[in-house]
């Protein structure tokens, strides 16, 4: 494990609006599996507000790209999601992987 402040991962899915809950099912199981891997610091799922299909995933992690490559995204229970999900897209997924700047700009407010 590295020293630096990690990754984000910046996921977007256009899925047809008619197969949101459809998508939401089998998305359910490697978002389990990825919050509960130690590395994994935050995870949250928006949504459009103008679009349900519109759907973007954040992932925090405490490790570096290389780190992500080798060791995360090989992990078997992405391949069951990627397989179900594709049709119900209406474009490929966009991802974006950013380097975190750090606790000088990181703030949650309790809620």
């Amino acid at each position: 494990m590295s020293s630096n402040p990690g990754i984000s991962v910046h996921l977007t899915f256009t899925v047809d609006p008619s197969n949101v809950d459809k998508f939401f099912e089998h998305f359910r199981p490697v978002y389990e599996a990825v919050i509960a891997e130690p590395e994994c610091a935050f995870f949250e799922v928006y949504q459009a507000p103008d679009n349900a299909g519109e759907i973007h995933a954040v992932e925090n992690w405490s490790m570096t790209v290389e780190e992500l490559m080798e060791k995360q995204i090989t992990k078997p229970y992405y391949k069951p999601f990627a397989e179900a999900a594709e049709p119900l897209l209406l474009k490929p997924r966009e991802v974006k992987v950013l380097n975190r700047v750090g606790k000088s700009y990181f703030y949650v407010k309790e809620q």
